[in-house]
């Protein structure tokens, strides 16, 4: 049997000297000096591992590190070998130890599976057995994770790679670590000749439709905002792709003979040698902090992993906000290398060509290979510059390539994308306001099939930023907390792409409204031109009017005239305005839908700012648009519409549609009522105030009716009820209660009890002196409260009956567990309490960190204060909530200045004794916290 040699280092030999010093006697064999001999394997691999982490510093040395970590295992592995071959040399004949995959190629994280295999002869042999049962004991002793294929045959090992391309990847980095050399190098040659060899084309799509599927289940987008390092789009896997193709393909010079064909640069080179150092230095981190293999950048260790790589809070950014500005312009740069080297592949035929922009088109429209293209060609499918000069002979030409690319539904040549990328210099200010350049760009905004593809080839490419500044600066920004979910980049173009959908009549049923008023709308480019910008101001102070601001800039550069300018500006300006208005005020107030008429001012403003409102929300990440906000726009929008509709004052115009409105729907209940029950009809039209009567559809109003109905003719003041609300994705739920004080305070206590999130509130106070409440729940993801679960719905109601009459005492749930994701956010608290914004009440707005129970404690704050709720409304962003409350004080809106300032004194202190018990929480768990960022 032949040995193999490493190259030599003080702590191979030392751990040599050591292994053979205590096994020198009893050898293997003995349980004492098998435990000694595997104490010093371990002591050796903790000083490895120090090393490995020694070599960070910064926001680099992740790749050292790596390859560090990984020779050190090596050279304990081969010592592990070789001292027990050397006490079993029958046992061991025949059997190789081999490095595979990563850690084959010199790559070794902290808590990474080591991926291995012991090769062992062929044939049946009890003492072969017995030896790689030893290893394999003495592997799992020392808690290495065995990855890989453990123990098999050489042709046990080709079957099972020629059924599996990932098993085949795996044996591309075989790499011989201890024991029978000869049958390290036959595995390595059968592999080449028998299974590689065969079918070359085969091999590369499998990796590739495997990196699909992968890609897939870690989320496709690469711009969420808590990514997956490893698997993730243009993360350490896709790099180590490449890397594995390239090699496979071209041998180990595949890199530097790319560079001198020209398809790759030495910036390309350059790129990708810092993507590859920066992720495994973040891998380093995130393996040491999560305390195992997780691969997920989490909002819990992000803030740490910042702080140890140096990023430090800036101006407009935290720290953490820049970390992650930097991971995400690094994946950036991986999927541009991805697709140069996968056009490397198509070219020399060992990938079959995508179907390109198709892939982004509805069925009935394909790819136009055979259009007309102007001044460029279609190569390999795909469209390129004709002679690498003309992007210097007329740089507009960059911009026309896009066009034609969305126009002729045709993907681009990553070489022409590569090449517009090392151009971008050529994008100045004249370039900016060349009217051609201009027309270019509107045709794919406006006209394009598929312009969210082609803008976010546009942004990848590195254009578009430096076409419109204000857009390039939110490229690859994040915003730290809970509540969105892609980058602000991402966020932006896909709700561009919602914009097209809506546009196209594609979700008539999930947004009607939007579907019916779109087509009325005059100005299209400006509504596509604010989406576009209009998150641009964000970390630059208040967005809504820093982002109007650069609009004005951007839209004078790109030759729009004033009152165009002007109206976007507007719209961007406003783009909060109908969102907050429709989710934090009473509706049925006539202030609130007068003061937001006027803020609209015309039925075109109104109609762009909610379509533009639609596509923002929808657009923050999958679950946040909904039925119940779905109904609020819809809601507000018919009320400001009939306003708009009048002439005359506005506020009066509100007051006289809304009592028109409450007396039209009484009209038209009341003889359906009567049919059933004349004096209760008589009794119930006059018993609520004009705000119920508009707050609800005709539907909803007589269901309440039929509920208190049911009560009042079996004499009962005490009574609740609730219904799955489908259109409005929450549980309904009614109270018909006798009014005291603290009644509200305890039902939403009650619902906290029983897990239920309330998300809306209508309350109502009879002639009678009842209390007759409508609450909208859900449950923890989001969905109608025990919509498939008739039994927990029915005690929800009976628990909610007992505590209506105030007999029954509520346990208050305080700050619930510590969520380590909660825990990293810092969530400033504000309240602020407002005279001007309703007609006949206070309005308080609190707003801080979310918790169970929170809005419970709250209501207890205002309730020991005396004060009546008329109105409730209650939202929430991640881990922010923001809950508004109208309320009165004796039948009046709030004037004494004590009673407001203890009314904000103590609900701030709701909101800090949650965020200190939060912050020693999170001090014994040893979790990092940061600032989030601003929601909105």
């Amino acid at each position: 049997m032949t040995r193999s040699v490493l190259p030599a280092s003080l702590d191979a030999l030392k751990l040599r000297a050591e292994l053979a010093a205590v096994l020198a006697q009893d050898g293997w064999s003995s349980p004492a000096a098998r435990q000694a001999g595997l104490g010093r394997v371990k002591a050796s691999l903790d000083r490895f591992r120090e090393q490995a982490f020694a070599r960070l510093s910064g926001q680099g040395g992740g790749a050292a590190a790596a390859q560090t970590l990984a020779d050190g295992m090596s050279v304990c592995l081969h010592a592990l070998f070789d001292s027990m071959a050397s006490s079993d040399p029958e046992g061991s004949a025949g059997v190789a130890l081999c490095a595979l995959g990563g850690f084959g190629a010199g790559e070794l994280a902290p808590s990474s599976d080591v991926d291995l295999l012991l090769i062992k002869p062929d044939g049946e042999n009890p003492k072969t057995d017995a030896f790689l049962q030893q290893v394999l004991y003495a592997l799992w002793d020392l808690k290495i994770d065995v990855g890989g294929g453990a123990c098999r045959s050489i042709d046990e090992t080709l079957d099972l790679t020629r059924e599996d391309a990932s098993e085949r990847t795996a044996l591309l980095s075989l790499k011989h670590l201890a024991g029978d050399e000869m049958q390290t190098q036959s595995l390595a040659l059968r592999f080449r000749e028998e299974v590689v060899a065969g079918d070359l084309q085969g091999f590369v799509e499998a990796k590739l439709r495997e990196r699909d599927a992968r890609i897939e289940k870690a989320g496709r987008s690469r711009y969420t905002v808590e990514p997956h390092l490893k698997s993730g789009k243009g993360g350490l896997r896709d790099l180590q792709l490449m890397r594995w193709l390239a090699q496979f393909l071209y041998g180990a010079d595949a890199f530097e003979r790319w560079v001198g064909t020209r398809l790759l640069s030495v910036e390309d080179v350059d790129k990708y040698v810092a993507a590859d150092d920066f992720f495994w230095t973040v891998r380093f981190h995130l393996h040491e902090l999560s305390g195992g293999k997780d691969e997920k950048l989490a909002f819990d260790l992000q803030p740490e992993i910042a702080a140890r790589m140096g990023f430090e809070d800036g101006e407009s950014e935290s720290g953490v906000e820049r970390f992650m500005r930097r991971y995400f312009r690094t994946a950036m740069d991986v999927g541009a290398l991805t697709r140069l080297v996968c056009a490397k592949l198509e070219a020399d035929a060992w990938k079959s060509k995508p179907k390109g922009l198709a892939r982004f088109l509805p069925p009935s429209m394909e790819a136009d290979e055979e259009a007309d293209v102007a001044e460029f060609i279609v190569r390999d499918g795909r469209l390129d510059f004709a002679h690498a000069t003309q992007i210097r002979e007329e740089p507009v030409r960059i911009m026309r390539f896009f066009h034609v690319a969305a126009s002729r539904r045709l993907d681009m040549h990553p070489e022409a994308v590569a090449r517009i990328g090392r151009t971008l210099h050529f994008i100045d200010d004249d370039f900016r306001r060349d009217p051609r350049a201009a027309r270019a760009f509107f045709a794919v905004l406006l006209d394009a099939p598929a312009p969210m593809a082609v803008l976010r080839m546009m942004t990848e490419a590195g254009v578009l930023g430096r076409y419109i500044p204000e857009f390039g600066d939110i490229v690859a920004r994040t915003q730290f907390n809970m509540y969105h979910r892609y980058t602000v980049d991402e966020h932006t173009l896909q709700a561009l792409g919602f914009l097209r959908e809506i546009e196209d009549g594609l979700h008539p049923e999930e947004h009607p409204l939007s579907t019916r008023i779109t087509p009325l709308i005059q100005n299209r480019r400006a509504l596509h031109l604010a989406v576009l910008l209009h998150d641009t101001g964000k970390g630059a102070g208040d967005q809504c009017v820093e982002g109007a601001l650069r609009a004005l800039t951007a839209c004078e550069r790109l030759g729009l005239g004033h009152q165009e300018s002007e109206l976007v500006a507007w719209l961007i300006r406003s783009h909060l305005l109908l969102s907050d208005t429709a989710q934090r005020r009473d509706l049925s107030d006539p202030r609130t839908v007068a003061d937001f008429a006027a803020a609209m001012g015309s039925l075109e403003r109104l109609r762009l700012l909610t379509v533009l409102t639609v596509v923002d929300i929808r657009a923050v990440g999958p679950g946040v648009w909904n039925g119940w906000k779905a109904q609020l726009i819809r809601d507000l929008y018919a009320a400001t519409e009939t306003v708009l509709a009048t002439d005359g004052d506005a506020l009066e115009a509100a007051r006289q549609g809304l009592a028109d409105k409450a007396q039209a729907e009484r009209d038209r209940i009341r003889p359906r009522l009567e049919r059933l029950n004349p004096d209760f009809a008589a009794w119930w039209v006059a018993e609520l105030p004009d705000t119920y009567w508009v707050s609800f559809g005709p539907e909803d109003r007589f269901r309440h009716a039929a509920f208190v109905r049911h009560a009042w003719e079996k004499g009962e003041t005490t009574s609740a009820g609730v219904r799955v609300d489908r259109r409005r994705s929450a549980t309904e739920v009614m109270i018909w209660s006798p009014d005291r004080n603290r009644v509200f305070a305890d039902l939403v206590a009650a619902f906290a009890e029983m897990g239920a999130d309330v998300v809306g509130a209508t309350i109502n106070t009879t002639v009678s002196g009842q209390v007759f409440d409508v609450f909208y729940i859900q449950d923890a993801a989001g969905q109608p409260y025990g919509q498939q679960d008739e039994l927990r719905r029915q005690a929800l109601v009976a628990y909610l009956r007992e505590v209506a009459t105030g007999d029954l005492a509520v346990r208050r749930r305080g700050g619930g567990p510590l969520a380590r994701r909660d825990a990293a956010f810092r969530v400033t608290p504000a309240v602020t309490l407002s005279n001007e914004i309703a007609e006949n009440a206070t309005v308080i707005e609190a707003s801080g960190r979310d918790r169970p129970g929170l809005l419970a404690d709250l209501a207890d704050v205002l309730a020991d204060e005396g004060v009546a709720l008329t109105s409730a409304q209650i939202d929430g962003y991640g881990e922010r909530a923001t809950d508004v409350f109208y309320v009165t004080h004796n039948g009046k809106k709030l004037e004494d200045e004590t009673i407001t300032e203890r009314i904000k004194t103590g609900l701030l202190a709701v909101f800090s004794e949650g965020e200190t018990a939060f912050d020693e929480k999170a001090a014994q768990r040893g979790i990092a916290r940061a600032k989030a960022s601003v929601l909105r």
